[in-house]
């Protein structure tokens, strides 16, 4: 331990030598917190909430690198189908976060804005209330974007977007001919304006993208890392290594 802690901000600094380009978005598949647990024998919600603190951790290293936006996978549709106390849990930690974005003195010094993107209309009533709050109470910082995925499936938005789109043919007639990507673009997470994925992490030694902004990582071509760690031990170190790899991809395109 105590050679690491010697090591790892030497390591840090050759990882940042090699990333010339940082992405302007990442988004995060936070995948390990259930398997952390396990491993050290404390009960699942003890798992979540170290995950909770790791996302805390990574939103000072986001910011001291220069990432402008990052997209957080928190609870899918799919999980929904979990043991109901889990998701109880899971529903009031998330509540506490986000009533504490109103009180955060890091949410006002880096100026962040956050936003929901998924299926509100799943989620219990406080639960949206307090995503309201937060809302409406950073809708005007421009320093850092932070969106939350909650009841977020990837096929789901493309068919709630088609809904709108097509409403719009039919109440304020829209000429389907006139219809194109920005279109579609326009109509994903309400219009929250959030940009094309350049990288995309998972942690947890899984790999598959689990069907997260498939119109906005995989329709851009983003570039993919894949790591060991649970999300509760993600480090900087695996942060930079994933900003490496993307840094890779971006000079192998320019031919640099």
């Amino acid at each position: 331990m105590i050679l690491r802690t010697l090591i790892d901000p030497l390591y840090e600094r050759y990882l940042k030598m090699q990333c010339r380009h940082v992405p302007n978005h990442i988004a995060i598949i936070q995948d390990g917190n259930r398997r952390y647990a396990k491993q050290r024998g404390v009960d699942t919600a003890r798992g979540h909430r170290a995950g909770a603190d790791k996302t805390e951790e990574m939103l000072d290293w986001a910011h001291e690198l220069g990432i402008s936006h990052i997209t957080l996978y928190t609870f899918s549709t799919e999980n929904f189908s979990r043991q109901q106390d889990e998701v109880g849990n899971l529903f009031a930690l998330f509540k506490e976060k986000f009533t504490s974005i109103l009180t955060d003195e890091r949410v006002k010094k880096y100026k962040i804005r956050v936003q929901m993107v998924g299926d509100r209309s799943r989620l219990p009533e406080d639960l949206q209330a307090a995503i309201d709050a937060a809302e409406d109470a950073t809708k005007d910082h421009a320093g850092f974007h932070l969106n939350i995925a909650l009841a977020y499936g990837g096929r789901n938005e493309i068919v709630l977007a088609a809904r709108e789109i097509l409403n719009e043919v039919k109440n304020k007639g829209i000429n389907p001919d006139t219809i194109d990507v920005n279109t579609v673009e326009q109509h994903l997470h309400s219009g929250k304006g959030i940009p094309p994925v350049d990288l995309i992490i998972r942690t947890g030694n899984e790999y598959r993208t689990s069907n997260f902004l498939p119109w906005l990582a995989n329709g851009h071509e983003s570039a993919v890392y894949f790591c060991a760690p649970f999300w509760p031990l993600f480090r900087k170190i695996d942060l930079l290594r994933a900003i490496r790899t993307y840094d890779q991809r971006i000079s192998a395109k320019n031919g640099s």
